[in-house]
């Protein structure tokens, strides 16, 4: 029963570890970011959306530095305004991209950033005087923000996360990320195309068994565009001995503009609305070269641009625009329309790739899902609408939290401790094509040497396998396979560079043996679930042919005479060397000893023969990254010291949260005190004039010091002065609570007392077989408990 009990116990534990486990998802935006839950508690959706600290589902991707300190999130969007050169956004896009590209991008947004460029040719942000932060630095404190939502939302540890990023991310990009992901600690499952989320989302409750579809997802995001082309369907699958139909998904193509979003449109109206103040004002001011005038006009002009969306025409309202001068303006949609006119042409043209290149008709398509926060814009949806002849547009999914809550499936999916019942395969592909160039000794620049590793779409997660002959150190370069199609901001396709040595070592080793074949080298590469290649193991193979000595074979007969005795002899000498005469010999002479019996085997030894054998060594070679550029990887030193900056902020962070917290707490108790003293008649009851006044005394030399040599006062200070007023106050709260609490509790005491008698009264009847002297114990027990209770009474009244 023990061990039983035992393995019971076990089985309930791992439960219930199984059930605190929690996965997250991010959906990490150019200027948005949305965090998703999947923890399996009971009597709650096992996906839930994350709030931040003001109760919204989405906050701002933001970091801003101010008087040294740095705020996150919701707090940095409240000083863009005042301070738009201390406020960090667009991170996302300058993630992997060289110095001169983030530059030239922030320039055309009009942010004030400080940039410069670090010794790889990447970005960074320069902070304050001596304070510089790598792009992946910064974008690791907003994952950090993002992890920190998830654990707060649940309450539990959340390490394990999945990130969506746009499918035109290239490798420089996906690395970059990760790195930053590993800089807040967090541990990335997997990276996913944020198309691939969605389209999760949209599957997931639905059934493609009786019909199969292709759906077109349209997002338009602040800062790009893309259409996925998917294909839904669903196969037969056995399941505990029963067929089952399972539905399933692949990505046939996703086409995109990553220069057009919901941004662009802001921006043309940021530009009319410029120069409507600078012809207002006059005398040469051009609004645009002030930074804080900029940041305020934009801000604006984002709730102008959301207003026409559900109205004909739009006001704008700045007070103080600059140098005292209000703004104001209106706009009515159609103006809007036409200064974005180009635009609305280049917002079909990812539409149209994914169905020239599919070979399919708009009237081929099921679905036109629409996600992301631009498509709400009218002319948009009637530009689709138009092209693809129409009169809606689908709009099941939620156009901002479809990626994030489809990731989260993913996320659980692949999780080890969750596991959710719905299915839905999903099979997406890589956006770009790779090839693999190799160049050395003896290597010439042709197509031997530059093979097609990775077509565009191919499956992910793949395992690529190439052999060459060659037999000198090498190196290997990874390269877009088109020059025409590269990643936003990249000039050259090659993206990784990698020197393979130790492989003249081995042929200079091996060369003096009988090679029967050239000297190989394969290569292993890997196309990882979260789109990026590496070469990860490199071999020689080596064949040689020699001779090696073996045991001769020993063929007996029994009960024969005839047998000869010579077998192994003729097995010998159908080799093709000069050496099989003497073979031939030796075994005569063997073969004659044993001859003495027939009717037993022989155990006589009967030496060793030569044999012509093939053998194969693989030689592993040493692999070397020496990827150079904007995509390098950070070094080990560079990470570890990122990790110790963004800790030592963590905490700088965590102390300022709890002195905000503990000064509150001080302020509060402070005034609610003061007011239950001087208005509440019950505490006269329990206190003389002169305790509450001494109190009262107290409190208001605190509330003096707090808000004069306390208001940059450290925690442990609000916290000692919080104390020594409890103490001093404590004691009469005591006393008041006992005032109410003590007469409750008296009262429960004696009703229980009276229903007990009556109950005593019935059992003389109803249980006449009841101890008399037990009832008369318990009889005795509460008679002393009544005249306890009695005396208590009277003292208290004293």
């Amino acid at each position: 029963m023990l061990f039983r009990l035992g393995i019971f116990l076990s089985l309930l534990s791992l439960f219930l570890i199984r059930s605190e486990s929690a996965v997250s998802s991010i959906d990490l935006g150019s200027e948005w970011l949305k965090v998703a839950v999947v923890n399996l508690k009971p009597g709650q959706s096992p996906i839930t959306i994350a709030i931040n600290e003001m109760s919204k589902r989405k906050s701002p991707a933001l970091v801003a530095f101010q008087s040294e300190t740095r705020l996150l999130g919701e707090e940095a969007a409240g000083i863009v305004a005042r301070y738009p050169d201390k406020v960090f956004s667009n991170l996302r896009d300058m993630i992997g991209k060289p110095y001169q590209d983030v530059k030239r991008s922030a320039d055309s947004m009009y942010l004030p950033f400080d940039v410069v460029e670090d010794s790889r040719g990447a970005a960074k942000i320069r902070v304050s005087s001596d304070v510089s932060y790598s792009v992946e630095e910064l974008l690791g404190m907003i994952l950090k923000y993002a992890s920190n939502l998830a654990e707060f939302h649940s309450k539990v540890t959340v390490k394990d996360a999945v990130i969506s990023v746009p499918p035109y991310f290239g490798q420089a990009e996906r690395k970059g990320l990760l790195k930053a992901a590993e800089m807040a600690g967090i541990n990335v499952i997997s990276l996913i195309n944020e198309h691939s989320g969605a389209a999760l989302q949209y599957g997931i409750d639905k059934d493609f068994s009786n019909e199969s579809r292709h759906v077109i997802l349209y997002d338009m995001g602040s800062s790009s565009t893309y259409a996925a082309l998917v294909f839904y369907s669903a196969y037969n699958s056995k399941e505990f001995g029963k067929t089952v139909s399972v539905n399933q998904f692949q990505v046939k193509d996703v086409r995109w503009d990553s220069e057009l979003g919901g941004q662009n449109m802001e921006l043309r109206l940021v530009e009319y609305f410029a120069d409507e103040f600078n012809k207002q004002v006059g005398n040469g001011v051009d609004v645009r070269k002030h930074p804080k005038a900029m940041a305020k006009l934009k801000k604006q002009v984002k709730r102008t641009k959301e207003i026409l969306s559900a109205n004909t025409a739009a006001p704008i309202s700045v007070e103080s625009l600059y140098d005292d001068r209000d703004f104001r303006s209106t706009i009515t949609r159609e103006k809007f329309e036409e200064l974005c006119a180009d635009l609305w042409d280049k917002s079909l043209v990812p539409v149209k790739e994914v169905l020239k290149h599919s070979g399919l008709k708009a009237d081929d398509i099921y679905a036109v899902e629409l996600i992301g926060g631009a498509t709400r814009v009218p002319k948009l949806q009637a530009t689709l609408q138009e092209y693809f002849g129409r009169k809606d547009l689908d709009k099941h999914l939620d156009a901002d939290e479809a990626i994030v809550l489809g990731s989260a499936l993913h996320a659980a999916n692949l999780s080890d401790g969750i596991k959710l019942n719905r299915k839905l395969g999903m099979v997406d592909g890589s956006s770009y094509g790779f090839v693999v160039e190799l160049d050395g000794a003896d290597l010439s620049k042709d197509e031997a040497t530059r093979l097609l590793l990775v077509p565009r779409m191919k499956k992910l997660p793949s395992k690529i396998f190439k052999s060459i002959n060659h037999s000198k150190d090498f190196e290997v370069s990874l390269a877009y396979d088109r020059e025409d199609l590269l990643p936003p901001g990249i000039t050259s396709p090659v993206f990784a560079h990698y020197a393979v040595s130790g492989l003249t070592d081995t042929a200079e080793k091996y060369s003096s043996r009988n090679l029967s074949a050239p000297i190989k080298t394969n290569l292993h590469f890997s196309l990882s679930r979260s789109g990026i290649l590496s070469l990860d193991q490199a071999d020689a193979v080596i064949q040689i042919t020699e001779w090696i000595e073996v045991p001769k074979k020993n063929l007996t007969v029994e009960n024969t005479t005839s047998a000869s005795p010579n077998a192994s002899v003729d097995n010998g000498a159908n080799s093709t060397s000069e050496e099989s005469n003497n073979n031939s010999e030796s075994d005569g002479g063997v073969s004659n000893g044993s001859n003495s019996t027939v009717e037993e085997p022989s155990t006589t030894d009967l030496g060793t023969e030569r044999k012509l054998k093939k053998r194969t060594f693989k030689i592993p070679l040493k692999i070397v990254e020496k990827t150079t550029g904007p995509g390098m990887p950070l070094s080990k030193e560079s990470l570890a010291e990122a990790k110790r900056r963004l800790e030592a902020l963590d905490k700088k962070d965590a102390e300022r949260r709890r002195t905000a917290e503990l000064k509150n707490n001080l302020e509060e108790y402070i005034y609610a005190t003061k007011e239950k003293l001087e208005t509440s008649e019950d505490f006269e009851k329990v206190s003389s004039n002169d305790e509450r006044q001494s109190v009262i005394k107290k409190l208001d030399e605190v509330q003096e010091w707090l808000y004069t040599d306390g208001e940059d006062a450290s925690a442990s200070e609000f916290q000692d002065r919080l104390n020594s007023l409890k103490a001093t106050a404590d004691p009469i709260f005591f006393r008041f609570k006992e005032l109410t609490a003590r007469p409750e509790a008296v009262e429960v005491a004696r009703q229980y007392l009276s229903d007990l008698k009556q109950t005593i009264r019935g059992w003389e009847t109803e249980k006449p077989w009841l101890p008399k002297d037990r009832i008369d114990e318990l009889s005795t027990s509460m008679d002393k408990l009544k005249t306890w209770l009695d005396e208590k009474e009277a003292e208290q009244k004293k």
